[in-house]
């Protein structure tokens, strides 16, 4: 147990080194994507100095959000969200990344309690049109971005997306300019383990990594 917590603190050295050599005109910050993960784990990486994390799954995640509160963590939603999930999600969350249409963006809003201040929200955009994604399509942003940005008690601050592997040069680009229409706009989700210079180059202004720091999940 020793030795993996050595590991997560070494792995965001790495991390943080890859992140911090590539040339960029945005500050980056790294969310370290920690589904699946214990808080024990979580609290070597921020004995290590991290600060954000992001997890997928509601349930699990508000036994971790609980654990830490008080502690200066700051927690980012990036899985797929339920309607019936949307309270405990304004309740608990600092960022939300994957917002794909007006209705989820009105219950946040709805449910956010104001002493909390605005909850930060991301519309997910479905980059590469696939079936088995999430996400609005490039076409479709105008309208829930002219939606979404009059709701009182969350914050659009801009779009995530998860483009296909073989793809992502192509897709960051696109990103790009997508929000380059929105000057309003100040911030792109995109970028994991494996490609997060190449959307760092795009300007991704947050990447979500979470084998590269944590290693190999089980799922047992």
């Amino acid at each position: 147990m020793q030795k993996q917590f050595l590991m997560i603190s070494d792995n965001l050295k790495l991390v943080n080194s890859r992140i911090e050599s590539i040339q960029s005109d945005q500050d980056v910050e790294l969310i370290a994507v920690s589904k699946t993960r214990s808080v024990l784990e979580i609290q070597e990486a921020f004995n290590a100095g991290q600060i954000h994390f992001g997890e997928n799954y509601l349930q699990e995640s508000l036994e971790k959000v609980n654990y830490f509160k008080d502690s200066g963590l700051v927690w980012h939603f990036i899985g797929p969200i339920q309607s019936n999930k949307t309270a405990l999600i304004s309740e608990n969350f600092d960022w939300v990344h994957s917002v794909d249409r007006f209705k989820i963006a009105k219950r946040l809003s709805d449910q956010r309690n104001p002493n909390l201040g605005k909850l930060n929200i991301l519309v997910q955009v479905n980059i590469d049109k696939e079936k088995t994604k999430s996400g609005v399509f490039i076409e479709q942003v105008d309208e829930i971005v002219s939606e979404i940005i009059s709701l009182p008690y969350i914050c659009l601050r801009g779009f995530m997306c998860i483009p296909k592997a073989e793809n992502s040069s192509d897709s960051f680009s696109k990103m790009k300019d997508l929000i380059s229409n929105y000057p309003s706009l100040d911030t792109l989700s995109m970028g994991m383990s494996a490609d997060l210079e190449v959307a760092i180059k795009n300007g991704a202004n947050l990447v979500r990594v979470g084998t590269d720091i944590f290693g190999q999940r089980s799922y047992n």
